[in-house]
């Protein structure tokens, strides 16, 4: 067992892109690559793997958030992550006052409204661009957006179910413009928690009804993109690959949530499947399944090892 601290960065998909293949497949096969990334007292990274089998355990050892630290765009493909000087805690979501400041990524959001960015970022943000609308398990549906190189990974890391992509952009100032017109005149918000993403996987909708809400959002969005004055786009109509790594989640298997807060204490589970940042969890000593909100693990001290989850002293009362 290793004393090394690691901070939490999340759960990222950085894989190839998913096969439009249905139903269950053999982990090794699939596309995706999902893994918890984790960085060192020294600054450098390591990726925990989260496929089907995995095993993971860790202890939190620190009270609160700590700054995950600030990006510098590079170019189109290349960005750098800084470490945070001071390991300071976090005040600003996952940074400290400084890092936030300091991070260029979050310029790219006021790019499209005559926002200064950097020279790196606006190579990033002339690139091709994606605007897609995904529903997850309980039906919430968005507008979001994805850079071309990102067009696939982005979707799997905000864990959809069903997804479409309905404009191919020259850049992402007009990405962006298309996605608040969508928003304007749709009414699709841009945002979905990650705490409703979680609570919805408990009882998610058939899939046959999500597949129809997506596409009656597209459809709507589509009928708006028609109409539009603004130029640099096509409008598109494809659908999304989920990675077969997340099918087992919208089964009908019963399944809870999971029932120990990751702010504190020890954990060790099994994962059968992961959606985004959600596991779905098998405890020692239990039959139960469990839905695990592995974003809460975000800017926090942990410590690897063999811990297992303590299993709820009444398992009667989660039937």
């Amino acid at each position: 067992m290793t004393d090394t601290r690691y901070l939490v960065h999340g759960v990222f998909w950085d894989g190839p892109t998913a096969s439009k293949a249905e139903g269950p497949s053999d982990a090794a096969d699939d596309a995706g690559g999902p893994v918890l990334r984790l960085q060192s007292p020294e600054g450098d990274f390591r990726e925990f793997g989260l496929r089907a089998g995995k095993r993971l355990g860790f202890r939190v050892v620190e009270p609160g958030r700590y700054c995950l630290g600030h990006v510098q765009v590079q170019s189109a493909s290349s960005r750098r992550h800084i470490v945070c000087g001071s390991a300071a805690p976090a005040l600003r979501g996952k940074q400290c006052e400084r890092c936030f400041v300091l991070d260029e990524s979050r310029l790219m959001h006021d790019f499209h409204r005559g926002g200064r960015v950097t020279p790196g970022l606006r190579d990033y943000l002339m690139q091709e661009h994606w605007l897609y609308v995904a529903t997850f398990a309980g039906g919430a549906t968005k507008v979001g957006t994805a850079s071309g190189p990102r067009k696939w990974n982005r979707l799997a890391e905000q864990g959809a179910a069903v997804a479409r992509y309905v404009a191919r952009a020259q850049d992402g100032r007009v990405v962006r413009i298309l996605e608040d017109l969508v928003t304007a005149g749709v009414g699709l918000t841009q945002q979905v928690r990650s705490a409703a993403k979680a609570e919805a996987l408990l009882q998610p909708l058939p899939a046959a009804a999500l597949d129809a809400i997506n596409a009656r959002a597209t459809g709507d969005v589509l009928a708006l993109l028609a109409g539009t004055a603004v130029d640099g786009f096509q409008a598109v109509e494809e659908e999304w690959a989920r990675p077969q790594h997340a099918h087992a989640l919208y089964g009908t298997g019963s399944r809870h949530a999971y029932p120990h807060p990751l702010d504190q204490g020890h954990h060790g589970f099994s994962i059968a499947a992961l959606s985004g940042a959600n596991a779905l969890a098998g405890l020692d000593g239990s039959d139960a399944q469990f839905v695990v909100n592995l974003s809460q693990l975000a800017a926090r001290t942990v410590v690897l090892g063999e811990y297992a989850s303590a299993v709820p002293a009444v398992q009667e009362s989660l039937f």
